[in-house]
């Protein structure tokens, strides 16, 4: 059984408390849970460890279901870590582990994590057809020798701060709304493809960011960005969309980035969005688009110096 090898990856040298979910962005909600992981593991002298998945178990499940995500498995591994857990143990769910019973799986986190506290949130369930619910849960552990712990939804403005409220604030535009929940900017990393060079015509060079197709991508319009190349920031003025006055057809991500004149083609490229400036535009001709540029430009620069 996969999830049977994939556990055995790690082997902690004392009794665990763990938690076990997709953990889509780390948002502030997320956080406040993982707080509550280490606390916990630190106050029984246990190590704190996150069960993370590869693969949405929502694909498992549903044919049609095309995965979103706000961060890509490795930050969200990085970002779980820099909250202090001592291990996140990426697995893969598939049509074997759906199938597994709460009991059956809860023994193999006993047998090979040496779990003896899990703590989850209020809508946490494991197990086929999700069978293992808090009230069961709770009842295996006290058979089986482990506590559960329940955290509250954090609440951010009368709603609770959920990954799938953020995908819909970021597919919006409302990048605001996003950072919010998140706790930080929303940002999309890739590698710098081929454009058409029409930018470089005009006198706005732009970086083409490739993105992979599973991650969430703002709403279409004008972004003001900071564009982080080999460890530098650089402010940038971010375009999301089909390019309406040129007739494009495919979605593009251009960034301009200010100051910067070297090659960025084939690079990595990590766009940190601060503040939507204005939905994408036709315009009549190049040179009322032009002045529209000059525009974004010159707002990117005041909100990006802005203290």
């Amino acid at each position: 059984m996969q999830i049977e090898r994939e556990l055995a990856q790690v082997t902690p040298d004392s009794d665990s408390v763990l938690t076990i979910g997709v953990f889509d962005g780390v948002h502030k909600g997320h956080r406040q849970l993982l707080d509550v992981l280490t606390s916990e593991a630190a106050a029984r002298g246990c190590v704190s460890g996150v069960i993370t998945f590869r693969n949405h178990p929502d694909s498992i499940f549903r044919t049609d279901f095309r995965p979103q995500y706000i961060t890509s498995l490795d930050k969200r591994i990085r970002l779980m870590k820099d909250c202090g857990v001592d291990f996140v143990l990426p697995v893969t769910f598939d049509r074997e582990m759906a199938t597994l019973r709460a009991e059956d799986f809860a023994g193999l986190l006993q047998q090979k994590l040496r779990m003896r506290g899990l703590i989850v949130g209020p809508d946490f369930a494991m197990g086929h057809k999700r069978e293992g619910d808090i009230e069961m849960l709770t009842a295996l552990g006290s058979k089986m020798g482990f506590t559960v712990q329940k955290v509250d939804l954090m609440v951010n403005g009368g709603k609770a701060v959920r990954s799938t409220q953020i995908r819909q604030a970021i597919a919006s535009g409302d990048i605001s709304a996003a950072s919010e929940m998140l706790g930080r900017h929303f940002s999309l990393s890739g590698k710098v493809g081929q454009g058409e060079k029409r930018g470089r015509e005009l006198g706005f060079p732009t970086a083409n960011l490739d993105v992979p197709p599973d991650m969430a991508v703002p709403a279409n319009g004008i972004y003001a960005t900071f564009a982080y190349v080999d460890g530098q920031r650089y402010m940038a003025a971010t375009s999301i969309g089909t390019r309406p006055t040129f007739n494009g057809i495919g979605r593009t991500i251009e960034a301009f980035l200010l100051e910067f004149d070297s090659d960025l083609y084939n690079r990595p490229v990590r766009l940190e969005f601060v503040q939507r400036l204005r939905d994408e535009l036709k315009f009549d001709d190049v040179e009322a688009l032009l002045d529209q540029m000059n525009i974004d430009v010159q707002q990117t620069r005041e909100i990006l110096q802005a203290p």
